[in-house]
């Protein structure tokens, strides 16, 4: 009898979407199923009640692809949290629309679609998604790639892809892959895996050997979110302050946030909100009020941090506070 064919196997696709339940229970199983795929993350909606989230993922041997559709959320990975997890990956956030903030080592990066940001599974971390986001998301074994010689730690949260070259190749190769992968066998799959991690390694290789102005922009740009985070609290803070304090000009300062969305300023501004908006949920600062707390992080006055407030969490400061979990009556 003639040998029977077997088809190969296609590669697995698991999906979730917020639709399967009620709006009521959207929040907490959006949060549980987050929280499960991506070993160990604390979601955060920005006081949003309503949401819609989809995602889809499939694996190329050991390497994990995901594409996210949702509203916009926030994840954030602690110390406990890290040391619970049983496997490190190095994780690639990819806008096919929106945009991401990664936070990680003291540094920030922003990207929008045809841009890219890597980080690490195994330290503390936060992934912003302020506005509807659509993400492919890869995440890669960090010892496929730190057995390789790299000083990993120096090369998380950072920009990638905007310049081209194989960046940018990584990039199509990670959303080919993506497109390609429900139709393919399980031993192509793997070999697919292959290929990411290796253009990943080579991306990570390129970015390590530049000394253009490029890097000693981003330099400088961590040297002034340090600064800032530093001195959160001082109302006076300024960019004149800023550049007398790490001696440079103004220029070069607006220069090192040029590829930022909101530049310097509205950096201040951010993290002035979220440190008030992290304080509202400290147990211990309970009996603290309102003003004091925005005080405390540079704000002037009550009036002006409640409208930026609003803008940035579509709540006012006591409506946030009152629907934080514990909070007084």
């Amino acid at each position: 009898m003639p040998a029977t064919t077997v088809a190969p196997t296609p590669a697995p696709l698991t999906t979730m979407s917020t639709d399967q339940v009620s709006p009521r229970d959207r929040v907490p199983y959006w949060s549980d199923w987050v929280n499960r795929l991506f070993h160990g993350l604390r979601s955060d909606l920005y006081g949003d009640t309503d949401f819609d989230g989809h995602i889809a993922t499939a694996h190329a041997g050991d390497v994990v692809l995901t594409r996210l559709e949702s509203n916009r959320h926030r994840v954030m990975r602690s110390a406990a949290q890290v040391r619970g997890s049983e496997q490190g990956y190095l994780k690639i956030v990819a806008p096919f629309h929106g945009c991401a903030g990664v936070e990680q080592k003291g540094r920030e990066a922003w990207v929008e679609p045809g841009q890219w940001c890597i980080y690490d599974t195994t330290d503390t971390y936060a992934v912003s998604n302020p506005v509807p986001v659509e993400h492919l998301i890869v995440m890669v074994p960090k010892a496929h790639l730190a057995e390789r010689g790299l000083a990993i730690d120096e090369l998380m949260a950072r920009r990638m892809g905007a310049q081209g070259g194989i960046a940018r190749v990584a990039l199509e190769t990670m959303r080919s892959a993506w497109r390609e992968l429900p139709g393919m066998s399980e031993d192509a799959a793997h070999s697919l895996g292959d290929v990411i991690t290796q253009c990943v390694h080579l991306s990570l290789l390129d970015l390590a050997g530049r000394g253009t102005g490029l890097t000693q922009r981003e330099a400088l740009r961590d040297r002034i979110k340090q600064h800032v985070m530093r001195h959160l609290g001082d109302p006076s803070l300024s960019v004149d302050r800023i550049a007398l304090a790490l001696g440079v000009s103004r220029r070069q300062l607006y220069n090192a946030f040029a590829d930022e969305p909101d530049g310097i300023a509205g950096f201040v501004l951010a993290r002035r909100v979220e440190a008030c908006r992290a304080a509202f949920g400290d147990p211990q600062l309970a009996t603290r009020s309102i003003t004091e707390i925005a005080l405390a992080f540079g704000f002037s006055n009550a009036a002006h941090f409640s409208r930026v407030f609003r803008s940035h969490t579509g709540l006012s400061p006591s409506e946030y506070r009152q629907a934080r979990p514990g909070a007084r009556s």
